[in-house]
């Protein structure tokens, strides 16, 4: 049972973390290209924070399962690495480019750290 919610806590991570690339990288598109939604659409200071707060204890407990069942380092460190690029994001929300490019960084991460550790898990 436990690695049946540690395989579909991996697969709701990377669907959060695609959830995540969408509105770090199309959003702003879309703000950019409509003006008029600029002004209305403002998804205030703590949801960036919400966001890592979700993340953090599905990829710990995904991670951390995964690890004891196939041993496989790599997903826990580069998973590691993702979440505190998503923790850093937050020290640079007034600068829109570098917080963007430190918080998809760090998605990226993150969602490889899950594929691999289903595929590990699948080994």
């Amino acid at each position: 049972m436990r690695v049946m919610v540690a395989k579909w806590f991996d697969g709701l991570a990377v669907g959060a973390s695609a959830l995540c690339l969408i509105h770090c990288l199309a959003l702003p598109l879309l703000i950019a290209a409509l003006p008029a939604l600029a002004g209305r659409l403002d998804l205030g200071d703590g949801f960036h924070l919400g966001v890592l707060a979700f993340a953090l204890p599905i990829s710990a407990y995904a991670l951390g399962e995964g690890w004891r069942r196939h041993r496989g380092l790599t997903p826990l460190f580069v998973g590691a690495a993702g979440l505190a690029l998503l923790a850093a994001g937050l020290a640079f929300e007034e600068w829109v480019a570098v917080e963007t490019g430190v918080t998809v960084a760090g998605s990226l991460l993150l969602a490889g750290a899950h594929v691999a550790n289903w595929r590990g898990r699948a080994a």
